[in-house]
Parts: C-alpha cells; sequence; structure tokens
C-alpha cells in the first residue's frame, strides 16, 4: 500500500479519534458529556465510569473502522468502488462511533443525575458580564494575513496560468491519481480561489461572532470564569486562523496540480499543510480547554471566593445529542458548545438560523461551479 492511500484512508480518521479519546479531557468538569453537573457532583462514580467506557468504545471502534478502511482500500480494484466513497465513508463511520460512544455516556450520566437528584437543595442563577460585550477583547485581525495573503497568492497565479490551462482540467485525485475531469471554465480552473475565499470567510465570520456570543460563566466564581472566557476567546480565534491558512496552503497545492496536470504532486505534501494546522488547532485546544476550563489563574492572582451559588441545570435546551441548543428565550446567536471546542448556534434564535444558514451556503454553492 503506498504512502498516498495511508494518508488519505488512513491519517483523517485516525485524527478524528484521537480527537474524541481526548474530548473528555478539553470540556469543563462540570460539563461531562455535555451534562450540567453541580460541581459537588464532579467526580461521581457514574462520571469516571462513563469517561473510562466511552474512550474504550472510541479507540476500539475506531482503530476498527480504520483497519476495515486500508484494507479495502488494498484488496478492492479501484473499479470496484467510486473513487470518492472510501475517503469520505472512512472518517463518517469513525464520526459514526465517535457519536454513539459519547450518546451512551451522555444517557448513562443523564439517568443517574435525574435518579439521585444532583441539584436539591442547591441554589441555581445565571451571571452575566457586560463588559464582555462593550469591551470585548481586541480581534487579532494580523492572524488573519496569512490564510488572505495565501488566497490571494492563489488567485494571482490562476490569472496568470489561466490563458495557458489545457481545455480539461483534472477536478479530483484519488490515491491512484487523476479520476475525474472536466472542461476548462473559470468555475473550474479557479474553484480552489473560490474554495479559499468561502473558508476563508466563514472562519473570520465565526471567529468575529464569537468575540460577541454569550460566555457560560460561572456564578460561583464570576470574575474567574470571565477572565477565562476573554483567554479563551483569542487563543481558538488564533488557532482557527491558523487552521484557515493552513488549508488555504492545501488547496493552493491542489490547484498547482490542477493548473499543471502534467507535473506530479505529491499527496503527502498537498495534506501536510492541513494536517499541521490540525495538530496546532488541537494542541491550542487541549491546552486551552472549552472556555478555559484548563487555563492556570494568572500568577499573584487573588482566588475569588466563591459566592454559593451553581449554574442553572439548563439541559432542557440541548437537544440531539446534546449537542443543538434550542431556547427562544435567550437572545444570544452564538453559545459556547457543550462537547467540543468552539461556538454552536442558538438554533431557537431566527438571526441565528440565518447564521447558521449563511455559514453553510458555500456548501451548496460551490459544487455548483463545477457543472
Amino acid at each position: 500500500m503506498n504512502t498516498a492511500v495511508i494518508v488519505v484512508d488512513g491519517v483523517t480518521p485516525a485524527l478524528l479519534t484521537g480527537l474524541a479519546w481526548l474530548m473528555p479531557s478539553l470540556i469543563g468538569r462540570t460539563l461531562p458529556f455535555g451534562v450540567r453537573t453541580p460541581a459537588e457532583r464532579a467526580d461521581a462514580p457514574v462520571i469516571a465510569e462513563q469517561r473510562g467506557r466511552y474512550r474504550w468504545r472510541v479507540a476500539l471502534g475506531g482503530a476498527v473502522v480504520i483497519a476495515a478502511g486500508l484494507v479495502l482500500s488494498a484488496v478492492l480494484p479501484a473499479s470496484a468502488v467510486p473513487p470518492v466513497v472510501l475517503p469520505a465513508l472512512v472518517p463518517l463511520l469513525t464520526v459514526v462511533v465517535w457519536l454513539v460512544a459519547y450518546h451512551r455516556a451522555r444517557v448513562a450520566i443523564m439517568a443517574v443525575k435525574r435518579r439521585e437528584d444532583w441539584y436539591r437543595g442547591l441554589r441555581q442563577g445565571v451571571v452575566a458580564d457586560t463588559s464582555l460585550r462593550t469591551d470585548p477583547e481586541r480581534f487579532p485581525w494580523p492572524w488573519s494575513l496569512p490564510a488572505l495573503l495565501v488566497c490571494a497568492g492563489t488567485a494571482v497565479a490562476g490569472v496568470l496560468r489561466y490563458p495557458s490551462l489545457p481545455d480539461r482540467l483534472p477536478l479530483h485525485f484519488g490515491s491512484s491519481g487523476v479520476d475525474r475531469w472536466g472542461a476548462k471554465s473559470v468555475g473550474t480552473a479557479f474553484f480552489p480561489v473560490f474554495a479559499q475565499i468561502a473558508t476563508t470567510a466563514v472562519i473570520l465570520v465565526v471567529t468575529w461572532l464569537a468575540f460577541r456570543s454569550r460566555a457560560d460563566l460561572d456564578p460561583a466564581r464570576p470574575a474567574d470564569s470571565a477572565r477565562r472566557h476573554r483567554r479563551f476567546t483569542v487563543r481558538t480565534a488564533v488557532s482557527l486562523l491558523v487552521l484557515a491558512a493552513c488549508v488555504n496552503l492545501t488547496m493552493f497545492v491542489g490547484a498547482w496540480a490542477m493548473w499543471h496536470p502534467d507535473q506530479q504532486v505529491s499527496l503527502v505534501l498537498a495534506m501536510l499543510p492541513i494536517l499541521a494546522g490540525t495538530v496546532v488547532t488541537l494542541v491550542v485546544a487541549f491546552r486551552t480547554g472549552q472556555g478555559g476550563s484548563r487555563l492556570p489563574e494568572p500568577e499573584g492572582a487573588e482566588p475569588e471566593e466563591d459566592t454559593g451559588v451553581v449554574r442553572r441545570d439548563d439541559d432542557r435546551y440541548w437537544h440531539g445529542f446534546g449537542s443543538l441548543y434550542v431556547n427562544r428565550a435567550d437572545p444570544a446567536i452564538f453559545v459556547p458548545k457543550r462537547f467540543g471546542i468552539g461556538w454552536t448556534v442558538n438554533f431557537g434564535n431566527p438571526r441565528g438560523l440565518l447564521v447558521f444558514g449563511l455559514l453553510r451556503s458555500p456548501v451548496v454553492v460551490l459544487p455548483l461551479l463545477l457543472r
């Protein structure tokens, strides 16, 4: 089996499996598997038990899916399966394994939470820090320059190359080479540039809105959690902007391969930037934690006195696998994820639905350029 096949069919699902395995460590102690938990129950036996079971299921299931994908890639002839099926199917099955393991752990913890009535006798509350909106952290615009420069460089290279392009352009590269061709047009030739623009725009919009998202502050120590939220927002935004630049570099290599079909471009070389950007994002996420849960207090900072108030039990607003936030009474458009790093949309807010549709529109529009 050649290296290209391993990159396409092995590395991506392996990264997804590693991310899934690490995920419980990235979430705050009071949100195990997206279940709101009072701090005094954060070390409940059921949570530790389900965390261990979840990791075994993710590791074992991910290994089986990855191994099966690699074996099928090596055994099946290229004509037996459409060239894009396995590279798409293996990561999809990896995510399915992740979701099933997560859901089983979540259901088990919620059952014990209800049975033992974890919030009985506790004083619940919600706290807000208006300065997070009136005086947010400065958006790290300089970190967007690499992604924008790579995008501009790809566009310039495309304009210079377009007149001499052949009449047929390669549109997709599989592990065995080009497996799809298309007629030369502005849409096909500049598809990588349009994809770069869409990717950069989406990440810029998401990170900019995140600076004005509703923070999940701890009413027991509101000032401490507000500081963590600020540091988390900046670090996560920077890592996403770095990832955007790396994705654009990978698309630049893909564009070069499309514009120079007579030159052999290494698939491994093309994948290296996006893999490096993914690793950087994961490292920052692990060191930061969702909402800054893994960040240490600044040196010399006085510990805040506990107010005795716990976060409100708001599980009823999280649906599906506990990842869809639907709260019509909440004016927020973006809120922190319950399981994962970053933010999600409030699907109970019409403006949130509009933003979600706009952010997903490139997935629908971009493939039309290749027709």
